[in-house]
């Protein structure tokens, strides 16, 4: 089973196990995290998409750790006129671990109801 999440203003396609880097988020090493928007779940040939979001979905993760991505170098220059700028920038980030996904399964006669509505 896998899912599609947004966190951080970017997505990510997860699946139970996985260790991945998003955006800092806040909360202490090892507590858990819960994400809410999901944009799809998948699970063999059978995929739920959102609109936008998955209804009744989650993922459930732990933090790993925190910690600060490799220095980007800056560099403003401008040519002849003496001047040069130099900048860096280390972004924060959190590492999580996938612990679970969930999410409602509608049966057959649900679906039907909601397609005749």
């Amino acid at each position: 089973m896998y899912a599609i999440i947004k966190t951080g203003g970017r997505q990510f396609r997860v699946m139970e196990g996985e260790t991945l880097r998003v955006e800092k988020l806040e909360g202490d090493v090892g507590s858990a995290v819960k994400f809410e928007e999901i944009l799809m779940v998948g699970e063999g040939d059978s995929i739920n998409i959102g609109a936008p979001l998955v209804s009744g979905a989650s993922v459930a993760a732990t933090i790993k750790s925190h910690g600060r991505a490799d220095k980007i170098r800056i560099i403003k220059f401008r040519r002849r006129k003496h001047h040069m700028k130099q900048m860096g920038h280390r972004q924060h980030y959190t590492e999580i671990e996938i612990t679970g996904i969930s999410h409602e399964k509608k049966s057959a006669k649900h679906e039907k109801a909601a397609d005749k509505e």
